[in-house]
């Protein structure tokens, strides 16, 4: 196990699968994620044809603010929403 892929296991919300998601759309460690943020990461995995919830939104969000994605306020949950739905309805 490298120590970027020890990094990102070391955020809430993230484990072994995330973690080679993330991998598969070039976020490699902590740094990664949060220069790209949430969204962007996101739209990336979905426009790699993996399939993923919403929580996964969610999630990358909690690993960034470092608390469980359920604990995220709804406010946050619909505004990380709303602008994922933007961005894609934007490259449509």
């Amino acid at each position: 196990m490298t120590d970027s892929h020890s990094d990102l296991l070391q955020l809430k919300n993230l484990g072994a699968a995330s973690v080679n998601i993330l991998h598969a759309i070039g976020v490699n460690s902590y740094a990664d994620l949060k220069h790209m943020g949430p969204v962007e990461a996101y739209i990336r995995i979905k426009n790699r044809g993996i399939h993923v919830s919403k929580v996964m939104l969610y999630a990358l969000q909690g690993a960034l603010l470092g608390v469980h994605w359920n604990d995220l306020d709804p406010r946050v949950k619909q505004q990380l929403l709303e602008e994922a739905e933007s961005v894609q309805a934007s490259q449509s």
